[in-house]
Parts: C-alpha cells; structure tokens; sequence
C-alpha cells in the first residue's frame, strides 16, 4: 500500500538575540498561539508588554514570508507555533557595599514564529 504524504506549506519567521528575558516573551506568545492571523495582530497591537512590539514585528514579517515566498492566502493563515527559546546571558557587573560586585544578568531570547494555513 502507498502511503500519501502531504507536505504542509509552513513560513517562519524568526528573530535570534532579542535583548529580552524568554519567559516574558512567552507571556503574550501564549496569548496568540492556534489564534488566525488577523486576531493575533489585534491581541499582539494593544497587548500592554514590553515584548508585544517585537511579536507584533516578528509576526508581520512571517506574514510577509508566507505570501511573498510561499504563496499563501493572507485569510486562511494561523499561528501554528511560536516558541521563545533562551538565548546566551550577557554578564555584567555593577559595584556594591565594601567593595564588592554584583553580577547582572542580561538576558537574550530566539523567538520563532510558524504560520500555516488552515483547510
């Protein structure tokens, strides 16, 4: 028996080295993820977080990917997946009491979003 495989048409959409913190990306990821393109935009444009205008960038772009390379219909379009992994810390130090350091940790993050197109 032949076994069909139907490759599904994905566009992604990615931004490496975010100066912010992983876990305050994901807040408002989890709010868009499985949403349609369109209801997404809305969530990601009056979403009060810091990370809401780089999602909202990061979105515009995958869009942009999916209908310039891939061909897509702008209205079929969701957010299949989006992940925010941690990228590397910059390490800083800043002087405290007696002479000592504090050590600051600024963190990075590699936000991925994929946008199918639903049947």
């Amino acid at each position: 028996m032949e076994e069909k495989t139907t490759q599904v048409l994905e566009a992604r959409a990615t931004l490496s080295y975010a100066r912010i913190s992983s876990r305050k990306v994901k807040i408002v990821a989890d709010l868009i993820r499985g949403k349609s393109v369109e209801e997404a935009q809305k969530i990601v444009k009056f979403a009060p977080k810091a990370s809401a205008e780089i999602l909202e960038k990061l979105l515009n772009s995958a869009i942009a990917n999916a209908e310039n390379n891939h061909f897509m219909n702008r209205a079929n379009l969701y957010v299949a997946e989006i992940y925010a992994n941690q990228g590397p810390t910059l390490k800083r130090i800043r002087p405290a009491a007696k002479g000592s350091a504090v050590r600051i940790r600024k963190r990075t993050s590699h936000i991925t979003i994929v946008l199918r197109e639903s049947k």
